[in-house]
C-alpha cells in the first residue's frame, strides 16, 4: 500500500454545471487520492503483450540532424510553462505540483527534420495517477513533424491520465502534431494543450480521441504573429458509455491570420460527444480567416452528441464561419447501396467510412494519409464490433 504522500492530492475539483468548461463532464464520480502517483513509461506496448492494446500507429525511428533534442527530461526547457501556467487550471495544477513525466522536443533555428517522430507516455498499471507534460519548440524557420500517443499497458486499466501540452512554432516555421489517445476504455483523460503560432509560421494539428471513459481536452491555438496559419483536425470514436469532452479555442491575435478546424465523431451505444469551439478575434487582427466545423454520426439511438461553435469578434474586417451537424446513419444513402446489393451491415460501414475520409483527405496523399486512415479504419472494427 502507497503512503498517502504518494497518492493524489486532495484538489478541489470543477463542480458539474458548475464552472464554465465544464457543464457536460461529469467527474463528481472522480476520487483523485485514490490514485497513486506514477511516472509514465515511454514508448507503446508491444502489440503481441498479453492483454495489451495495440498502439494507434507504428513509425519507423527518425534520424535526427544535429541539434535536435527529444528526451524524456523537462530540466533543460527553458519555455516549461510559458503557455501554460499551474494557476491555468486545476489539473495544470495538479500537472504542475508533483511526480511528473515528460517529453521535451526542440528544434534549432532553420533545421529541417525529414523523418517523423514518433513519442508515446505508456500508463502502465490500474491506480495510478500519470502526469504527462509536453513541450515542443521549432525555432525560427524550422521544421518537423511529431507524433505522439497516449496509451494504457491493460485493456481493463483503471487509471488517471493527465496531459500538459505546450507547442511553441517560431516565426517561420512549420509544425505538424499529431496526438493519438488510446487509454482504457475505463480509464480518465484530462488534457490542457495549448499551441502559439509565430509570424508567418504554420501548425498542423491532428487530434484523435478513441479511448478512456470519461473526461475533458482543452485545445487552444493562438495565432501571435502576422500571417499565421493553423489547421486543426480531430476524430472521436466513443462506444459502450464512453464521454467524450473536447473544447477548442482559434484566438487570433495579429493579422492576415487563418485557421481552419474540422472533426468529426463516430457514436456507437450510449456513448456521449461534447465538442465545444470558439473562434476569437482579438481587437486589431484584421484580415481573420476563420473556419471551424463539427459533424457527428449517431449509430445508435442512445448515442448522444453535441456540438456548440461560438464567435467573439473584435475587428471589423475579417471573415468567421462555423458549421455543426448531428445525424444518424443517412437512409437514403443506406437505400441506394442495398439497391445495388450490398448487404446492410457493408452499406452501413461504407456510410461510415465515407464520413470520415472527409477528415483523411484534409491531408496530402502519402504516409499521413495512411497511417491516420489506417488508425481510423482499426477503431471504426472495434466501434462496430
Amino acid at each position: 500500500m502507497a503512503s498517502s504522500a504518494t497518492r493524489g492530492p486532495a484538489v478541489e475539483l470543477p463542480t458539474f454545471k458548475g464552472r464554465p468548461g465544464w457543464e457536460f463532464t461529469d467527474i463528481s464520480g472522480l476520487d483523485l487520492a485514490a490514485y497513486e502517483r506514477a511516472l509514465p513509461e515511454s514508448g507503446a506496448p508491444a502489440p503481441a503483450s498479453a492483454g495489451a492494446p495495440a498502439p494507434l500507429w507504428t513509425l519507423p525511428a527518425a534520424t535526427l540532424p544535429d541539434g535536435v533534442l527529444v528526451v524524456s527530461s523537462l530540466e533543460d526547457a527553458e519555455q516549461l510553462g510559458s503557455l501554460l501556467a499551474a494557476d491555468d487550471d486545476v489539473f495544470v495544477a495538479l500537472n504542475d505540483a508533483g511526480v511528473r513525466g515528460g517529453t521535451f522536443v526542440y528544434v534549432p533555428r532553420g533545421v529541417i527534420v525529414e523523418q517523423p517522430i514518433s513519442v508515446a507516455a505508456l500508463q502502465s498499471r490500474s491506480g495510478t495517477l500519470v502526469n504527462q507534460r509536453t513541450l515542443i519548440v521549432l525555432e525560427e524557420g524550422a521544421q518537423a513533424e511529431v507524433w505522439e500517443q497516449f496509451l494504457s499497458g491493460e485493456e481493463e486499466l483503471d487509471g488517471v491520465f493527465n496531459a500538459v501540452t505546450e507547442l511553441i512554432v517560431g516565426d517561420g516555421a512549420r509544425l505538424r502534431y499529431v496526438c493519438g489517445q488510446g487509454l482504457s476504455e475505463r480509464s480518465w483523460m484530462f488534457g490542457a494543450q495549448r499551441a502559439q503560432v509565430g509570424r508567418h509560421a504554420a501548425l498542423d494539428w491532428v487530434a484523435l480521441g478513441f479511448g478512456s471513459a470519461r473526461g475533458r481536452v482543452r485545445m487552444e491555438t493562438r495565432l501571435a504573429g502576422q500571417g499565421a496559419e493553423a489547421r486543426v483536425t480531430g476524430a472521436y470514436a466513443p462506444r459502450g458509455r464512453q464521454h467524450i469532452d473536447f473544447d477548442t479555442t482559434q484566438e487570433h491575435a495579429a493579422t492576415n491570420t487563418t485557421s481552419d478546424l474540422a472533426f468529426r465523431g463516430v457514436l456507437q451505444g450510449s456513448s456521449t460527444a461534447v465538442w465545444k469551439g470558439n473562434i476569437i478575434v482579438d481587437p486589431g487582427a484584421q484580415k481573420t480567416d476563420a473556419f471551424q466545423e463539427s459533424r457527428n454520426l449517431l449509430l445508435s439511438k442512445r448515442a448522444h452528441a453535441d456540438a456548440i461553435p461560438g464567435l467573439e469578434i473584435q475587428a471589423n474586417d475579417v471573415r468567421c464561419t462555423h458549421a455543426a451537424a448531428v445525424a444518424q446513419v443517412d437512409a437514403d444513402q443506406l437505400f441506394y447501396l442495398r439497391s445495388r446489393g450490398l448487404p446492410e451491415p457493408e452499406a452501413k460501414r461504407l456510410v461510415i467510412e465515407g464520413f470520415l475520409a472527409a477528415l483523411v483527405e484534409r491531408f496530402e496523399p502519402g504516409p499521413v494519409r495512411e497511417v491516420l486512415g489506417t488508425a481510423l479504419e482499426r477503431r471504426l472494427e472495434l466501434v462496430l464490433g
